[in-house]
């Protein structure tokens, strides 16, 4: 019982903070998607909460596993966790609302180096929650194309 609960406040904190971020830039989103140009590749705008519904549960997951493991090699793992939800989180709000799309890129480059070592600190810890983070990083390869073809368009 005790595993339940810890992935289901790790899974729904996460999902509850990305909410929470979607709902309070929605309108800066929606005045991006009318007035900015987008680079090729760029996917209908529905893709966007999908992914990262996907991608917070499986952060949400990793988490949860790294704080149900043995061993003392989790601090690091979960420092790095959440500095990399907060950079996540707000990128959100220095790409949308504030339109900085060169700053925006800067916070995602912090991010993908955070996730980065995040990973691998839980791989030291357990492996599969190490793995559950590679969709993230595919992602966030593909994101940073996105802002640098926004940069370069607008």
């Amino acid at each position: 019982m005790k595993k339940g609960i810890v992935y289901a406040l790790c899974v729904g904190l996460t999902e509850l903070a990305g909410f929470l971020v979607g709902m309070l830039t929605r309108d800066a989103t929606k005045i991006y998607a009318e007035t900015i140009s987008k680079p090729p590749l760029s996917p209908p705008g529905v893709v966007f909460p999908i992914a990262w519904t996907i991608l917070y549960a499986l952060m949400g997951i990793g988490l949860a596993r790294i704080l149900l493991a043995d061993g003392e090699k989790k601090a690091a793992a979960k420092i790095l966790w959440g500095i990399q939800l907060v950079l996540n989180l707000s990128w959100c709000f220095v790409f949308f609302s504030a339109q900085s799309f060169g700053a925006a890129l800067g916070v995602l480059i912090g991010m993908f180096i955070a996730v980065v070592l995040m990973t691998y600190r839980f791989g030291k810890v357990d492996g599969l929650a190490a793995k559950l983070q590679i969709p993230y990083i595919v992602w966030l390869c593909f994101a940073t194309y996105l802002n640098v073809g926004v940069i370069c368009l607008n």
